[in-house]
């Protein structure tokens, strides 16, 4: 790196030993041989742009973690060394740290997972691997992301690894709501049939997602005996951390085809500065002069670092022969841009690692897919501009295990395991909920009613078949819940009520039937008898009748009014007399007092009905005068509480707890209940004043005895009933889709129905409440009475008219017979007048005396 070198110092013409420098390594591993090589090139850079030499011995592990003692001892003791680079695990680091400490060497180490409470404990370690404890995050981000809720971690049986599970992986998982379903740890020796029997039995459950947290050399064994086990294919999950993914680069060709789909969190370093470049260009063909049978030369996070530590080292040596006290004190506060980015120490720690790419595993390499940074997420570049997400699906499409674009679902049912076996109860008193019935001929139970019956519907629409076996428990409702937990069901069928206390041991789904707690008791009659006088009829009865009878006044008033005198008068007079006439005819016979036959037959017809509708009021009205009115005899639980009364509950353990806790009542006064019939007695008799019953079996309580029962005062609402499950089981979310589709079919509707339709009253009296009478049930008398009325007033206009016309027509005759009689005696009486005047006669005439005659 003769351009660009790490450091500013003049260049010295005289060369100068600066320190000696160990480090250890394991040249069986890539790692080693990628670290051996970066360090080399780190001296030589030193040099070139100082002319200062600085010592670098080596010590090889050979792949044995106990030579880390020897080795740092033999450095120390026989190379005086001033300091010790590596080795790259927390248990080698640990015991050279043991070493350099008795000897105040400083001992810079690879490992990325040391404990908090390391440095304290040796103080001359320094941490020069940035931490990377934050992928834990970004492994849960992941699994977020998808909507995965439990999820298998494989991880190497050692301690460097097994800190970072816990407590990194595991709260990370916690925070996100995820369930870590098997934990699983394999020794670093470990032989092929233990993996495949390992394997074997996380294939065997459901869960698909795999987290794997292990060396390198265990990953390869690992996923060559996965695949070999069809564990790579369609529906399967497998995430690796960056103790894989820093090496992906190296992989040969049978390693990275048994590693297709993998998605991975690697560590990420600036590649885009100008000492990383340099160094990435220098780096392939020293790496291939060195190790030509390596496939790949190209330089992973191991030997970013190995190099950087080097300049760290050389930097607080700068100043020539120093103390090893004074040489701890400089390494701490170095502070430069290395090629994997900012050296700066903390507490003699490294900056931890807050960004990473994310992977994915393709063809003969990777893809990188984006970044996950702590705080922002999700992101598809680091740009400021780069839109961020909490989750992936804004990165690049991810082809998953078995080729598949199609993301897995995380879980899928067992290829080996038997069918889910689910709990019933069989002491329930909600009778119509679970039923659980023994056949003596097949030696086998019988399980129906409404929640085993929506259960079954449920399965029905599930995207995936779905293979169960009903099994009968005796026990408490806590008891069968707890039994979920214990893993001796996979699930709980029944009429399960949801309590915060149960989910302890099981996580449920959301309710099939919503429920509550009711107060029975007993009923009584309370007359309230200020109105019942109107009940007989309905309002449209009531307005009919008026109208009926106010028309057929008006009618007989029409007909009538021409022979009394007393029937003109007033417009107000008559409207009272019209008024009087319709409610008269109700009540009295008043036929000899009508003058036309039309007003007669009008107000017979209106007399049958009215007899009729009177009574038929009159016995509607004794029915609702003999029947009781239905009233409870305890208003509510407090006036119960009060009276010191006692109170029976179903056989739920729940609900004592609730009357004695929450309701306060005595327990004394408390008595179980274990069947309808013993309740419906328990009342009758007066052993216990009220019942406190969950809403479905106080709606199968009222049904069966309708009669002498009934809920009062308010329900007291819980969770509802539920299908219990295993603590953050993956059938959970898929039951739930498939209860909503249950519910928006109508399914339910009619299992509901159904389970209303199962009871019958038991209890035959009468029905408490007697109808009103409607119209509908008088049409005919109706129209009969009105159509006859109607007939009648036509009649009389038409007549009345008749006689109109006929009157006025003799008139006209009379007057024009008068008038021609008139007109003749005129005419006859003129023409004698004038025969007279033209005769002469003697006054004594006899003819004179007749003309005056």
């Amino acid at each position: 790196m003769a351009k660009g070198g790490m450091h500013n110092a003049k260049t010295e013409n005289v060369e100068v030993v600066k320190g000696t420098v160990g480090a250890i390594v394991d040249y069986s591993t890539r790692v080693g041989k990628e670290e051996t090589v970066a360090m080399q090139m780190a001296v030589e850079d030193f040099y070139n742009l100082t002319k200062q030499q600085l010592l670098l011995i080596v010590k090889n592990l050979r792949g044995e973690a106990v030579q880390a003692t020897l080795a740092a001892r033999h450095l120390i003791n026989k190379k005086q060394v001033q300091a010790i680079l590596g080795p790259r695990s927390w248990e080698e680091t640990s015991s050279v740290a043991e070493v350099g400490n008795q000897y105040d060497i400083p001992v810079i180490s690879f490992a990325d997972s040391c404990p908090s409470w390391a440095t304290d404990r040796w103080p001359f370690l320094i941490e020069a691997s940035p931490s990377k404890n934050l992928q834990m995050k970004a492994v849960a981000a992941i699994v977020q992301s998808w909507g995965w809720r439990r999820v298998n971690v494989i991880y190497e049986d050692i301690d460097s690894y097994a800190n970072d599970i816990t407590p990194h992986l595991y709260d990370a998982l916690q925070e996100i709501g995820a369930q870590i379903s098997h934990l699983t740890a394999l020794p670093s020796l470990v032989a092929a049939t233990l993996f495949s029997k390992e394997l074997e039995k996380l294939k065997s459950e459901q869960c698909r997602v795999f987290i794997v947290h292990v060396s390198f050399p265990l990953a390869v064994s690992l996923f060559h005996i996965a695949k070999e086990m069809e564990m790579m294919e369609q529906g399967y999950v497998w995430i690796v951390t960056d103790s894989i993914t820093s090496l992906v680069h190296s992989m040969d060709f049978p390693t990275i085809s048994s590693m297709q789909g993998v998605l991975g969190v690697k560590s990420y370093h600036h590649e885009k500065s100008l000492k990383y470049q340099e160094f990435y260009q220098r780096f392939p063909d020293k790496f291939g002069l060195k190790y030509p049978e390596e496939m790949s030369h190209e330089p992973g996070n191991s030997a970013l670092e190995a190099y950087d530590a080097i300049w760290t080292v050389a930097l607080a040596m700068e100043r020539g022969n120093i103390s090893h006290q004074h040489l701890l004190d400089k390494l701490s506060v170095v502070d430069f841009d290395g090629v994997s980015g900012k050296i700066q120490f903390l507490d003699k720690r490294l900056a931890p690692a807050n960004v990473f790419q994310i992977i994915n595993v393709i063809g003969r390499s990777y893809q990188e897919l984006g970044f996950w940074s702590d705080g922002t997420g999700f992101s598809a570049s680091l740009d400021d501009t780069a839109p961020t997400n909490v989750s992936m699906r804004i990165l690049r499409q991810c082809l998953w295990p078995g080729g598949s674009r199609v993301t897995p679902r995380g879980w899928d049912i067992p290829t080996v395991a038997n069918p889910l076996v689910i709990g019933v109860p069989n002491s329930s008193i909600n009778h119509g909920f679970v039923i659980v019935e023994y056949d003596s001929l097949t030696k086998s139970y019988n399980f129906s009613g409404f929640s085993v019956d929506v259960f079954k519907e449920t399965v029905k629409h599930l995207p995936y078949s779905l293979s169960y076996n009903f099994t009968s428990f005796g026990g408490t409702f806590d008891e069968l819940v707890e039994q979920v937990h214990l893993k001796k069901f996979d699930a709980v069928v029944g009429d399960i009520a949801i309590l915060s206390k149960r989910y302890a041991n099981a996580d449920f789904t959301q309710p099939h039937m919503d429920s509550g707690l009711v107060l029975i008791v007993p009923i009584h009659s309370k007359s309230n008898r200020g109105w019942l006088f109107l009940k007989p009829f309905t309002k449209t009865m009531w307005f009919l009748t008026a109208f009926i009878n106010v028309y057929n006044g008006f009618v007989i008033w029409m007909i009538e009014r021409n022979y009394y005198s007393e029937l003109k008068g007033s417009p107000l007079n008559q409207i009272g007399i019209l008024l009087w006439l319709a409610f008269a005819t109700l009540f009295s016979l008043q036929g000899e007092k009508l003058h036309s036959n039309l007003s007669r037959m009008a107000t017979l017809v209106w007399l049958f009905v009215a007899l009729i509708l009177t009574q038929s009021y009159t016995a509607n009205l004794t029915s609702m005068l003999t029947v009781a009115k239905l009233e409870p005899k305890v208003a509510n639980i407090e006036t119960l509480r009060n009276s010191n009364a006692a109170i029976g509950y179903s056989i739920k353990g729940f609900v004592k707890n609730y009357l004695v806790d929450v309701l306060h009542f005595n327990p004394n006064n408390v008595r179980n209940i274990s069947n309808l019939e013993e309740c419906a007695e328990g009342l009758k008799t007066g052993e216990i004043a009220g019942a406190l019953l969950d809403a479905p079996a106080a709606k199968f309580f009222l049904a069966k005895y309708c009669k002498s029962f009934m809920a009062t005062g308010p329900t007291f609402k819980f969770g509802g009933y539920g299908y219990a499950f295993p603590k953050g089981s993956p059938l959970i979310p898929d039951i739930d889709e498939a209860l909503l589709k249950v519910f928006e079919s109508g399914a339910l509707k009619d299992l509901d129905e159904k389970l209303t339709a199962s009871e019958k009253c038991v209890e035959n009296e009468s029905d408490n409440e007697t109808v009103s009478l409607s119209p509908s049930s008088f049409v005919v008398l109706f129209l009969f009475t009105g159509g006859t009325s109607t007939v009648a007033l036509a009649i009389y206009v038409v007549h009345s008219k008749c006689n109109m016309d006929n009157s006025m027509a003799e008139h006209k005759r009379i007057w024009l017979l008068m008038l021609m009689v008139l007109k003749y005696w005129r005419n006859k009486k003129r023409r004698f007048s004038r025969k007279v005047s033209h005769v002469e006669t003697p006054r004594d005439s006899p003819m004179q005396h007749t003309g005056q005659i």
